[in-house]
């Protein structure tokens, strides 16, 4: 390829929360490294929700951004509820999102379109193989399909799935355009250095001769998780060291229970609200997590291949967390807390990973043969092959 060649044009679409949105965006990211390799240039729309986390995603990346309107579907097993007043106020401006999204695909005229699920990838999806007649991969990162992804794999080029388990779920006139993917994951997240974390954490005072536990429950933190370490606080201290980043909202009720802890026991415990540009580093000095099993955390632990004890969020949408927590159990890459989790539960879960690194090594090495560190490569390889290019 030369410096003459076109431009790859690709329309993105997909948001609402970050398990839909940083996917998208190491994907774009790749494919521009890839075609830059090629001496070629991308240009990108990304179509989305109007002060969304994808709008603001993008104009940090400089990524070209177009509103469209959306409509949640709410889940309900009582159909008098799916036509509640608030279902069909959302339903009404799916329509609406349709035009405007045909409106910027025809404009914008792309060689494929990307969709990584969230309600905004509907009427874009729609829009895509109804009325534009543009090619458009769906990808989902959880094991089993999302409510937009499922109502957009029928029309679909191809349907990238995240889990070899995804495949047996999907309906037989899907399953021969799903092609095994994995989920995407920022490079930089693999390139970790332990030391790096003792130093810009200032972690002094870690015993590096016991197994270090980080603690998340996602950037907003989760206040089930922060309860549960809280309790254990002391007897988690006297087996590992412990990062704890528990949200913004949690810092001063934590903060005051460790305050109570012996010295000796608190050199060992770093709380955090936030863990930033250092993540990398912290996972890389981490024996074993616990954490939520969202789907970017899932892609992040395998791919690393860390022991983790993994408590879902109970109300996240169709369960999916504990559907992924449940198949990385089943698969002895992670333990998996589900129903009623008490701080006795957490620990029985914690206690042996702690006391048997074999045990935990045996368990690092059944997440990463789940990992596919590759994903956003082989999601740019079926992006382009969608494409013909």
């Amino acid at each position: 390829m030369n410096s003459a060649s076109p431009a790859f044009r690709l329309v993105v679409t997909g948001g609402g929360t970050g398990g839909h949105t940083y996917p998208a965006l190491t994907a774009v990211r790749m494919l521009q490294a890839r075609l830059a390799a090629e001496g070629r240039s991308l240009e990108t729309l990304w179509v989305g929700k109007a002060d969304s986390l994808e709008e603001r995603v993008a104009a940090g990346e400089g990524i070209a951004f177009t509103r469209v309107a959306v409509g949640k579907i709410r889940r309900s097993k009582n159909p008098v509820k799916l036509v509640s007043p608030a279902n069909v106020a959302d339903m009404s401006r799916v329509p609406l999102g349709v035009l405007q999204a045909r409106r910027a695909i025809n404009g914008f005229g792309p060689d494929v379109v990307l969709a990584t699920g969230g309600y905004v990838a509907v009427p874009v999806g729609v829009a895509a193989t109804r009325l534009c007649r543009v090619p458009l991969v769906v990808h989902e990162q959880t094991v089993r399909l999302g409510l937009a992804n499922r109502t957009l794999a029928g029309a679909a080029s191809a349907v990238a799935v995240s889990s070899d388990s995804t495949l047996p779920l999907l309906p037989e006139g899907v399953r021969k355009s799903a092609v095994v993917t994995g989920n995407p994951v920022r490079p930089e997240v693999l390139t970790g250095q332990a030391d790096k974390a003792i130093e810009a954490l200032g972690l002094t005072g870690f015993d590096r001769r016991l197994p270090t536990v980080y603690v998340t429950g996602g950037a907003q933190g989760s206040l089930q998780i922060n309860t549960l370490v809280r309790e254990l606080l002391p007897w988690l201290l006297s087996q590992a060291n412990v990062i704890h980043q528990c949200g913004p909202d949690h810092v001063e009720d934590l903060r005051r229970a460790a305050d109570a802890l012996p010295r000796d026991l608190a050199a060992r415990h770093h709380l955090t609200a936030y863990v930033g540009p250092e993540l990398p580093d912290v996972l890389a000095l981490a024996d074993v997590v616990i954490s939520r099993s969202g789907a970017g955390t899932i892609a992040e632990l395998t791919a690393l291949g860390k022991a983790a004890v993994l408590v879902p969020l109970a109300t996240s949408a169709g369960n999916e967390q504990a559907h992924n927590a449940a198949h990385l159990e089943e698969a002895g890459a992670a333990l998996a807390l589900t129903g009623e989790v008490t701080p006795e539960r957490l620990r029985e879960a914690v206690s042996p990973l702690l006391a048997d690194p074999a045990r935990r090594t045996e368990m690092a090495a059944q997440a990463r043969a789940q990992g596919r560190p590759d994903a956003a490569e082989r999601l740019v390889d079926l992006v382009l092959s969608v494409a013909g290019r």
